[in-house]
């Protein structure tokens, strides 16, 4: 059994039990049984169910929140309630709309050569590891992975966060009640809220896994990733990212204070705890750089201090700063902890030159989730554009620049640095804000992910993950899948012989 924490008391909730490996064999039996019967049912069980789950858990809605609080310390208002919850609910709405529109299928057709391809479900169940920082949008039982992984036609194992057991359970609950309410099979959706290492290893092996998508620490899905590959399984990963921002000196001319003030909410958003925090921030040396230091080191000293996650949270801040400081860089802002708070890190800036960050650049990417951040002031265009040259993958890159056009030139270099290192690219704005829309790519370069060519946010594309390419050459029509028959009976867009067309076609 294992008990999580609140993490302003240091009360523990509950306990929940950890599940042998007899457990775990018992949902991949249950769920290869649902695989097979979900390959007769039909897509329209499937949008059913995404949006009959998004309606009970409307319904719930304030009992979901109120677990969530308690598990993570994150606000109800207005994180919880108003942002994560209509989040969740809108990303399994848009993958019920993707399955009945079989936008993710992309069927092409070579009618010359009489041959076409679609994409459809990979064989087997999709495990589902979710991450303690975000206990709706991106939880095992109701997230985004989940969605997707559903709207292919896979039945879920959810691999629950142990720091949010109680909100993963009801989250359950109600896609179990949904999924009996619209006729899927038994065994569809399955709980696991804890196994050991070696037995988590095992199932993302397991020959009877489609893919596994997981959300977490480096060191947590390097592990898995290793075991997925020794058997060929596909493993999808959100690990590990810095998402720099640079701000140039014309932008600090500017816009001065309030690019401060924007970019402090960005670094102490839930305090610190959200993969698209920015790490590391680059200035060139000179009065700007000054300005800039003291302005955000005020904003960050006078900003309440935020609750984390857990003690293991705090203990790797306290570890990343230590190698920082081994590394040469130097506190320049803290803002003291509350005793009163069970879980919590003085909100923090550390320092370093352009010179000290190359000397020991490794070092001084380390993941710091949480609420401190890394400042490095470079001696010139040459020297930021070699700092970030050396950077490893992300999941953004901002550049900050003046509207006037003076940065231009020097925008132009750290473009060039960073586009290859970076999902995401953004110009004047935080990174912290992951629109949930088609365009969105929410992933990068490793390790801040296992596979650049993959997105968890934005469908139908985060759909493409669970799918295989299939090919039918020479297949007769009638014979086809309907997405592609000649007639078209689906009125779907399709690639036809180079152009994207609902009309149908001749095979010649």
């Amino acid at each position: 059994m294992f008990s999580p924490m609140d993490p302003r008391t240091g009360e523990a909730l509950g306990s929940y039990p950890i599940s042998p490996w007899a457990d775990v064999e018992d949902a991949l039996v249950a769920g290869m049984r649902a695989f097979d019967e979900l390959r007769y049912l039909g897509e329209e069980h499937l949008s059913n169910f995404l949006e009959r789950f998004a309606d009970r858990i409307d319904r719930r809605s304030e009992q979901i929140v109120d677990a969530a609080s308690a598990e993570t310390a994150l606000p109800v208002h207005p994180r919880l309630a108003d942002v994560e919850l209509p989040r969740t609910t809108d990303q399994l709405r848009q993958a019920a709309a993707a399955v009945r529109m079989r936008s993710w299928k992309r069927p092409v057709i070579s009618s010359k050569a009489r041959i076409a391809s679609l994409r459809e479900s990979l064989p087997g169940v999709v495990c589902v590891f979710g991450p303690n920082n975000f206990p709706l949008a991106f939880n095992s039982a109701s997230g985004g992975d989940f969605a997707a992984a559903v709207a292919t036609g896979h039945p879920i194992i959810a691999k629950a966060n142990p720091g949010h057991p109680a909100t993963t359970r009801i989250l359950a609950e109600e896609g179990n009640a949904a999924a009996m309410e619209v006729g899927l099979p038994s065994g569809f959706l399955q709980l696991i809220y804890r196994t050991s290492h070696a037995d988590g290893a095992r199932l993302v092996a397991d020959e009877r896994v489609a893919a596994t998508a997981y959300t977490g620490s480096r060191a947590g899905g390097l592990a898995l990733k290793a075991a997925a590959d020794r058997s060929g399984n596909l493993i999808y990963l959100e690990m590990s990212s810095v998402n720099p921002v640079v701000v140039l000196p014309g932008a600090w001319r500017e816009r001065g204070q309030s690019l401060a003030e924007e970019l402090a909410s960005s670094l102490l958003l839930a305090a610190g705890q959200i993969c698209t925090s920015p790490g590391l921030l680059f200035v060139l040396a000179g009065p700007e750089a000054d300005e800039f230091r003291a302005a955000l080191k005020a904003e960050l000293e006078k900003a309440p201090v935020g609750t984390l996650l857990g003690p293991s949270v705090v203990d790797a801040l306290a570890e990343t700063a230590s190698a920082w400081g081994a590394s040469g860089a130097q506190l320049v802002a803290s803002a003291p902890s509350p005793d009163a708070i069970a879980c919590a890190y003085p909100n923090s800036m550390m320092e370093v030159n352009g010179t000290g960050f190359l000397s020991a650049a490794a070092q001084l990417q380390k993941e710091a989730f949480g609420n401190l951040s890394l400042l490095i002031v470079c001696d010139g265009v040459d020297e930021l554009y070699d700092c970030l040259d050396v950077l490893e993958g992300n999941l953004t890159g901002s550049v900050y620049s003046a509207t006037t056009g003076e940065d231009d030139g020097a925008y132009a270099t750290v473009a060039r640095a960073l586009r290859p290192r970076v999902g995401r690219l953004l110009n004047d704005k935080a990174p912290t804000g992951v629109a949930v829309v088609p365009a969105m790519n929410h992933g990068g370069p490793f390790p801040s992910t296992g596979h650049a060519g993959f997105t968890a946010v934005g469908i139908p594309a985060s759909l493409e993950r669970f799918s295989m390419l299939q090919c039918f050459d020479n297949v007769r029509d009638g014979r086809l899948p309907l997405e592609l028959q000649a007639d078209n009976p689906l009125g779907l867009v399709r690639e036809v012989d180079g152009n994207w067309t609902s009309s149908p076609f001749t095979w010649g």
